[in-house]
């Protein structure tokens, strides 16, 4: 296995850089150790969800390879070691917290310290930078704060996960075919990852989750699941005022 030895230094600021719990768990462990197994993730830092903490390490720009090694049941376990370090992502804000705040200041003045995606209000800490156009599309874009947006943890992984299935994102990478997607800009965009998908995100919060309580309750006794309910409800008000 790899050492930390043998990597390159700008590999190894890149893996330095990255100061989230979970991947940087892993990434240690790795630096370490050369590899890291779904029994370490789980009997060592009490992660249950293996692949999760991998994406997390891949969202940083990080490549993993998955392997297979035995458990100490003799069964085969997965386990993850870096993968080519040519496909590294050196992001020019890895390792410049400076440059990064700044960005991610200058994003919350113009737009609030909140989630592009779902727009609920979070502590700053709360929030991670991310390119609008993945870097597998278009590579490094320029520093100003409009390529760029702030995400919640939940809304990192869905954009990640939905990007990486987008046929752009793994054959046609054509950057006007991002810059109109969802994931982008949500609040102007014609498609997501190229499906002809609209959605919204709602959130209930403070005095507004017994309004929830009482739509889950209805759902319930109507035997269908609330976003069902909840879009019939939005259909039957549209059609309402269109007769008006």
């Amino acid at each position: 296995m790899e050492s930390s030895q043998q990597l390159p230094d700008d590999f190894i600021q890149l893996c330095n850089s990255v100061t989230a719990k979970r991947p940087k768990a892993v990434i240690s462990h790795i630096l370490q150790y050369g590899f890291i197994t779904t029994e370490h993730l789980k009997e060592i830092y009490g992660y249950n969800h293996p692949p999760r903490a991998a994406r997390d390490v891949r969202e940083h720009g990080i490549p993993l390879e998955t392997f297979r090694v035995t458990g100490r049941d003799g069964r085969k376990i997965a386990a993850y070691k870096f993968g080519d370090i040519a496909k590294a992502r050196f992001s020019r804000l890895s390792g410049r917290t400076g440059l990064s705040k700044q960005i991610k200041d200058e994003l919350i003045r113009r737009y609030g310290c909140k989630c592009f995606i779902y727009l609920e209000k979070l502590d700053e800490r709360e929030l991670q930078i991310d390119h609008r156009v993945p870097f597998e599309v278009d590579g490094e874009p320029g520093l100003e704060p409009e390529n760029f947006m702030l995400l919640c943890g939940s809304a990192n992984r869905a954009k990640s996960w939905s990007c990486e299935h987008c046929e752009n994102w793994n054959t046609i990478k054509d950057k006007s075919i991002c810059l109109s997607c969802y994931w982008a800009y949500p609040e102007k965009y014609t498609h997501i990852a190229m499906r002809q998908i609209r959605r919204i995100d709602i959130i209930w919060e403070e005095e507004d989750v017994e309004i929830y309580e009482r739509l889950k309750q209805q759902a319930v006794k109507l035997e269908k699941k609330i976003t069902e309910f909840v879009k019939e409800i939005i259909e039957r008000e549209i059609w309402q005022n269109s007769d008006d």
